[in-house]
């Protein structure tokens, strides 16, 4: 396993990792690529390159992927799901993903009204990921106060197209996974697929999955390629539901009853299918594509949601790096659309079957926005940077069950997103960075306020939630250390909250004013070296870490005060010891810690409990075809509450809380060839 670096500063890759047999893909950047190109973002940014996971961890889930990116908050709740916050997005969401936009190759994952599941995420198949935190994702067209988060998968013409592993561990989880690639003259293609499946640590949290990915390019010639990629995903889950905080310190294993009886799932079918071309020309390089997503969810939960989704759209972007009168300038522009529609079916659930018909509407969505952004260097190793992003969207309802009323309405919105700021290049290895950025978080179709004692707020009442945000910072990668340090300030009209609560459920609607401010911190060092083995391959105790701070609150809220948003905690650290020999054998310590309890209800009643976790893994990894690890997890088996719902008035007994998983062992090994 090579040392691990911060991924905010990841290791650099190296020809074991990112050696190509021939010319390169020009649809598909390497992870050297892509890190430059992220570096150039005046902002928080992150590349992981999957060396930083692949070889060392379940890698089951988006949390093993992004654990050491400062500032993400990723909590496993069920299954492949995970409570995914950035900077404090779509802390009210939950269920679904909210305010952060997933991407696999550039290409949509959320759906055309904003939803993300991250069912359709195979840790496994992905070559590097791509955080863009907040208003820094402005090339993805992205409108939310998360940022975006891009999956890139290999192309034929990496190093190592073939591959197996096997995957083994606590609680039922097994999983085979195998990829095979090539390049053939200007042909070249890549396929990946796995099969997993679980027990789970909690009754009714069995679920199973089968996913795959591919694709195929062809090169016209060194500066013009094509691509077209596939991917498909079955997913069956079970769902053991929040508890008690009781419950969840005390019976940690058990589900909701109401979860059981009724059978609760979350089952997911899609295929996806896009393509992307790139053409190059001196300085000025093209990118445009096309998509289209099917997915079928059926979902027995209080009700048996049966809902279809048609997600289609397109892109294109120019990328313009030359000298202008003696000054390098860089300018990138481009137009993404994503438009779709949800055949929505709600359904009785008696026991986990379909009863009769309770809902039915049929929703579209519309999305198009237009970026522009001019990096001027006005000195050699300082650029001006500023760009604007125009979002135009809609969202339509027609309901066809109108024996509760006519839910039918619609929406428009046009929003400016302008950013500035400046990228300070000190020296080949060290940049410092500010900025200013607007977001701009259109509501989906599920914001809305409607029950018993509650007033009701329709879908087509609800704001999009803007947010100005204030940012500033630092990184550095040298051979033996890196580090970024990053602080920010998000001062937020009309978040998308809960603010009302019905039958123990969250109605978003708008908040008023609202603020979310924290620093993100990462850092690796080789802190000793030469310790058994020296010369120019010595051995290494490697330290990685990544700290984020949290203060997200209401401000002078009429009904809240100054009170502390609910759903994150102040403090979140995590971090590991790695002895590493150079022949590839290495061994440490690892430590996940949430020293101060966080609140779950908007009034600040109720609260989560602190816990630290202690882990220890050992394996070998010297970047060549064969890599194998040992993970134990959760050591001192510490009863703790990983996640939680949240709402806006909790009670003692109120079920918002997801218990994180007792002591648990790993292990895998992987061939490439």
């Amino acid at each position: 396993m090579r040392a691990r670096a911060p991924a905010t500063a990841p290791a650099q890759p190296t020809a074991a990792s990112e050696g190509a047999p021939g010319p390169g893909a020009l649809t598909v950047l390497t992870a050297q690529q892509a890190l430059s190109e992220i570096n150039q973002t005046p902002g928080g940014v992150a590349l992981v390159a999957a060396e930083a996971y692949r070889n060392s961890t379940p890698a089951s889930t988006i949390k093993d992927v992004l654990d050491y990116v400062p500032g993400v908050f990723a909590q496993p709740k069920w299954g492949d799901d995970t409570r995914l916050s950035i900077r404090g997005s779509g802390l009210s969401r939950n269920f679904h993903l909210r305010g952060v936009q997933l991407y696999m190759d550039g290409i949509p994952i959320n759906t055309a009204d904003g939803y993300g599941d991250f069912q359709e995420i195979d840790p496994t198949a992905y070559k590097y990921v791509e955080v863009y935190k907040g208003g820094n994702a402005l090339q993805f067209g992205a409108n939310s106060l998360g940022g975006a988060v891009n999956f890139v998968t290999p192309s034929g013409r990496d190093r190592f197209p073939n591959g197996v592993s096997l995957d083994v561990g606590a609680f039922g989880f097994r999983r085979l996974q195998a990829n095979a690639a090539g390049a053939n003259g200007p042909w070249d293609g890549f396929v990946t697929a796995s099969t997993q499946a679980t027990d789970g640590f909690r009754d009714h949290s069995f679920g199973s999955g089968n996913r795959v990915s591919g694709n195929v390019g062809y090169q016209f010639s060194p500066d013009f390629e094509t691509r077209f990629y596939l991917n498909a995903n079955e997913v069956r889950q079970r769902i053991p539901g929040t508890v008690t905080k009781a419950s969840a310190l005390n019976n940690s294993e058990a589900a909701a009853p109401a979860n059981v009886a009724l059978d609760q799932q979350r089952n997911i079918d899609t295929v996806r299918l896009a393509n992307k071309t790139t053409i190059r020309f001196d300085d000025t390089k093209f990118e445009f594509g096309a998509f289209g997503v099917d997915r079928h969810l059926m979902h027995p939960i209080f009700q048996w949601l049966d809902y279809r989704y048609k997600d289609y759209g397109g892109f294109a972007k120019v990328t313009d790096d030359r000298m202008i009168g003696g000054y390098r300038n860089r300018l990138v522009a481009g137009v993404n659309l994503l438009n779709g529609s949800i055949d929505n079916q709600q359904f009785a659930n008696i026991a986990g079957q379909k009863g009769a018909l309770l809902s039915s509407s049929l929703d579209r969505s519309e999305n198009t926005s237009v970026y522009v952004e001019d990096s001027f260097y006005f000195l050699p190793n300082v650029a001006a940077i500023a760009g604007t992003q125009f979002l135009h969207a809609t969202r339509n309802r027609r309901d066809r069950f109108l024996g509760d009323g006519d839910q039918s309405g619609a929406t428009r919105f046009d929003l400016w997103s302008p950013k500035a700021g400046l990228l300070w290049q000190i020296d080949p290895t060290w940049q410092a960075f500010a900025n200013v950025s607007r977001s701009a978080e259109v509501p989906s179709f599920g914001e809305s306020a409607r029950g018993p004692g509650i007033p009701t707020i329709p879908f087509t009442s609800i704001r999009p939630q803007i947010a100005t945000t204030y940012e500033i910072g630092t990184r550095m990668r040298r051979p033996d250390y890196a580090w970024e340090l990053t602080a920010y300030r998000a001062n937020i009209r009309d978040e998308l909250l809960c603010l009302y609560s019905a039958f123990g459920n969250c109605n978003v609607t708008n908040a008023d004013r609202t603020f979310h401010q924290g620093v993100e911190a990462g850092a690796g060092a080789a802190i000793f070296r030469d310790i058994f083995v020296t010369g120019g391959a010595p051995d290494k105790v490697w330290l990685n870490l990544a700290y984020t701070y949290n203060d997200f609150r209401f401000d002078n809220d009429p009904t809240f005060g100054n009170n502390q948003l609910p759903g994150a905690p102040r403090h979140y650290l995590r971090a590991e010891l790695l002895y590493k020999h150079p022949i590839g054998f290495y061994a440490g310590p690892n430590v996940e810690w949430v020293p101060q309890a966080y609140f779950v209800d908007s009034m600040n009643t109720l609260t989560t409990e602190p816990y630290a976790l202690l882990g220890l893994k050992a394996g070998f990894d010297n970047g060549g075809p064969f890599s194998a690890y040992i993970e134990g997890r959760n050591l001192t088996n510490r009863t703790y509450i990983a996640s939680a719902s949240i709402i806006d008035r909790a009670t003692a007994t109120s079920a918002l809380f997801e218990p994180g998983a007792g002591r648990a062992v790993y292990t895998g090994m992987r061939y490439r060839w």
